[in-house]
């Protein structure tokens, strides 16, 4: 099973090296000198990573110079997991850890999970509710409990979050 590590911004340098955006809470682990990754249908061994100016600067065997590193700018990172493994943070989750959970709003099951969207500053949980998608941000106010061993998440409704034709309106 893979998941997404990071993506590729740009070039840094003649060498080969490229700035990474990280997608990963454990970017001192997959980013390890020696360690694989996946960029599309290329298998990239990290040769170094290092902080630069708040950002990750990686550069792989494989990668000689500009030129390469600048034909993978955009490109996926993804990393290749047990499917049982989970991050070493228990509050941290796998995204195929949450697809398929039942989304609760106090006793009522009100959806399903069906995917997660990654943003620069939070993740938001895709929910398919009464055949629509909703989508709620993923931090602990609005989605204070998860439990993958259960199958659920639940939801602190408020108001026009599930049901936005609920929504305040200042009309």
């Amino acid at each position: 099973m893979q998941v997404v590590i990071g993506r590729i911004g740009r070039a840094h340098g003649i060498r080969g090296e490229l700035n990474v955006d990280i997608r990963t809470d454990e970017p001192e682990r997959r980013f390890a000198a020696g360690s694989s990754v996946i960029c599309g249908d290329r298998k990239l061994t990290v040769a170094t990573a290092r902080h630069h100016s708040g950002r990750l600067v990686v550069s792989f065997k494989e990668i000689a110079d500009r030129t390469a590193a600048e034909g993978l700018h955009g490109k996926v990172l993804e990393a290749e997991i047990d499917p049982v493994e989970t991050p070493d943070d228990p509050d941290e989750f796998y995204d195929h850890q949450l697809v398929g959970l039942e989304a609760r709003s106090g006793d009522a099951v009100v959806g399903t999970v069906t995917g997660i969207v990654h943003g620069p500053y939070q993740d938001t949980l895709t929910i398919k509710i009464d055949g629509r998608e909703v989508f709620v941000p993923f931090v602990t106010a609005l989605i204070p409990e998860v439990s993958v061993s259960g199958g659920f998440v639940t939801i602190n409704e408020i108001e026009g979050l599930l049901d936005p034709d609920k929504a305040e309106r200042d009309d």
